[in-house]
């Protein structure tokens, strides 16, 4: 009998490779509130609640054209007006999708319009009391059979 396969539980984290760390946590400390989780030689860890974008410092850089991570912030509108005021380059007409100094691609999305959930008790610890669901988001997540307790 075939050994039953894992099903994935989530990200744990996403490591990106950057250039220079001092940099690289200047740019995104620019853009994002963040905790800063631990650091070792060529490495940054910032922290997200339960979960951590490491940031890896390498000497050769590939610049990403598809592929992508996206990163889930509590406002997703007043963000992108800031980018574009300081003249950021959006890599999508379609998407919030820009390029970090290295070339990592990134996409940025709006808590309440996914289908990604936090537990409540990561979302109050980590500074988000009151940050709610869409009713389309939620409409999407009863459809799997997910209700999330007081519109997580």
């Amino acid at each position: 009998m075939p050994a039953r396969r894992p099903k994935l539980v989530g990200i744990n984290h996403v490591a990106l490779e950057v250039g220079d760390i001092e940099e690289a946590l200047d740019f995104y400390g620019k853009w994002f509130d963040f905790e800063l989780r631990g650091r070792g030689e060529g490495s940054a860890f910032l922290d997200m609640g339960d979960q951590f974008l490491a940031l890896m410092e390498v000497d050769e850089i590939t610049t990403d054209k598809h592929r992508h991570f996206g990163l889930v912030v509590d406002d997703r509108e007043g963000l992108r007006a800031r980018m574009e005021e300081a003249g950021i380059t959006f890599v999508s007409d379609k998407r919030f999708d820009f390029l970090d100094p290295w070339g990592n691609r990134v996409e940025v999305v709006a808590y309440p319009d996914i289908q990604f959930l936090k537990p409540r008790e990561v979302l109050d610890a980590s500074g988000h009391k009151g940050l709610r669901k869409s009713d389309s988001a939620l409409a999407e997540l009863k459809e799997k059979g997910i209700t999330p307790p007081g519109n997580a």
